[in-house]
């Protein structure tokens, strides 16, 4: 029995990719795994629940939001944009970084992390935050409590929550514009 397929065209880092003929049963995360080599973005729990899979979808207004990849199949993303974690940092025209993105930067600059594996999430869901306090500051007495919504959904089995916390904490405030008096 064969597997059927379909087109898939959509823009991964800034790069249009397809059309692609891809099983119509397909998850992102083998997508992204077995037709580019994107490896970056981890499968963790396979259900959706540990969000280490996560990639960032563009949205047409600008916005951007958290997609897991696990369970969410290819064709879903068929047209769209999407950020995966090696597309975060900045590269020169031979694909060379020459600068993390300043969530990046925060979460070494906070020895974020212990093994890595969650670590491609936690960006993605910093990333998406930062975002979305540019769109509509919080108080500084709210920054915490939202932080701790925005990356509650993410699991570290090595437990790094503090530090991720407190680098996101400390991009925000010193980041103009996200966090109103």
């Amino acid at each position: 029995m064969t597997i059927p397929t379909k087109q898939l065209s959509l823009t991964i880092n800034d790069k249009a990719v397809g059309p692609i003929d891809v099983p119509e049963t397909m998850m992102m995360q083998d997508f992204l795994y077995e037709y580019l080599n994107l490896t970056g973005s981890r499968m963790g729990c396979g259900q959706g629940i540990c969000h280490a899979c996560t990639v960032v979808l563009e949205k047409a207004d600008g916005s951007l939001e958290e997609m897991r990849t696990c369970i969410t199949g290819a064709h879903w993303f068929a047209g769209r944009k999407i950020r995966t974690i090696e597309g975060q940092a900045k590269r020169d025209a031979n694909g060379a970084i020459t600068a993390l993105s300043p969530v990046q930067q925060a979460f070494i600059e906070h020895f974020s992390f212990q093994c890595g594996y969650c670590t491609p999430g936690f960006v993605t869901g910093a990333t998406v935050l930062l975002d979305q306090l540019k769109r509509n500051p919080v108080k500084r007495e709210a920054l915490e409590q939202v932080i701790s919504e925005a990356l509650d959904r993410h699991i570290c089995r090595c437990t790094g929550y503090v530090r991720y916390f407190e680098a996101v904490r400390d991009l925000a405030l010193k980041t103009p514009g996200l966090v109103k008096a």
